[in-house]
């Protein structure tokens, strides 16, 4: 999978994501967070940063409606 693809997932899908770097795009806006996922004292844990670069990479792709 290339840096810029992302797997379609559907709503209220459960997936087994990678535990350090999982990507994930959001279909509507194009934003893409970086997630990590750990387990601390018997708890699942994640934090997520938004990936500037891979976001524009994104949206260059986008076509949104301009007002004439």
């Amino acid at each position: 999978m290339s840096r810029d693809s992302y797997p379609q997932l559907h709503d209220g899908e459960w997936i087994s994501p990678v535990k350090r770097g999982f990507r994930e795009q959001c279909c509507d806006c194009g934003l893409v967070h970086v997630v990590d996922f750990r387990t601390k004292n018997n708890e699942l844990q994640f934090r997520a940063r938004r990936d500037d670069r891979a976001t524009a990479a994104v949206r260059r792709g986008f076509k949104f409606e301009r007002d004439e």
